[in-house]
């Protein structure tokens, strides 16, 4: 990638954006090209989400009670901040940087590869946007698929939670349940979902950009993809305030 100063790559990022976001030529090929990348951005995805979910609920679960073990306090303390931790941030915020690693750097290798290797260039001589045909998909099948990763994860991160209870002394599974169940509020699940969906875009759209302008060799697709996935969190931190600022505070 050339060298350029942010605004410079802001710049460029939009307009890529623009050609990306226009109707496809070929609706068909399109369609099979969404579906494809939802199987294999989000359903390969599935056994990772699930893994860190549960130990991260595990894992929360005990030092919520370790931390805040006075005899003052409800009992439905630690099950009542567990589920909103696991609501609020992890399952949304924490889960969309561990993927953007797995899947920002997975489509930025894969599109700067195509660079390098040219076939891009083929497909602009053949007419086709290959912008459109080769990121928007990407785009839209993370976007569908993330929120359906983001209730596995609270359901399994919850279930983690509730195997410590069952099979430690730490705290009974009835303390833990009450406290999941007392003053659940419905709308921090429908922020979660909003976050995750702009995190998506955020991840799939920066990914592609670093990929698409790759030049050079096998070494600039690794930067580009070490660039990607670098860029991608901070952005996300960085939404992640402005969302729940404007969702929350």
């Amino acid at each position: 990638m050339k060298k350029m100063n942010i605004i410079a790559h802001i710049g460029e990022y939009f307009l890529l954006m623009q050609k990306v976001f226009r109707w496809p030529d070929r609706q068909r090929m399109f369609w099979r090209q969404v579906s494809h990348e939802m199987e294999k951005q989000g359903l390969e995805s599935i056994l990772i989400t699930l893994i860190v979910s549960v130990f991260m609920g595990a894992i929360m679960t005990m030092q919520t009670k370790l931390n805040t073990s006075n005899p003052l306090l409800p009992v439905y303390t630690t099950g009542l901040v567990t589920r909103d931790c696991i609501l609020l941030e992890f399952s949304s915020t924490i889960l969309c940087l561990l993927l953007a690693g797995k899947v920002g750097s997975n489509i930025a290798s894969e599109i700067g590869t195509m660079r390098i290797t040219e076939q891009i260039d083929a497909l602009e001589i053949m007419g086709v946007n290959s912008a459109n045909y080769l990121i928007c998909p990407k785009v839209l099948a993370f976007m569908v698929m993330m929120p359906l990763l983001v209730t596995l994860s609270m359901a399994t991160g919850l279930i983690g939670g509730y195997a410590i209870s069952a099979v430690t002394d730490i705290l009974t599974v009835d303390e833990y349940l009450i406290g999941i169940q007392y003053a659940f509020v419905p709308y921090y699940v429908w922020y979660s979902f909003v976050k995750t969906v702009v995190f998506a875009f955020i991840i799939t759209s920066m990914a592609s950009y670093y990929g698409y302008y790759a030049y050079g060799g096998a070494l600039e697709v690794g930067k580009a993809s070490t660039k990607a996935v670098v860029n991608s969190s901070i952005v996300i931190l960085l939404m992640d305030v402005v969302l729940t600022k404007l969702m929350l505070v």
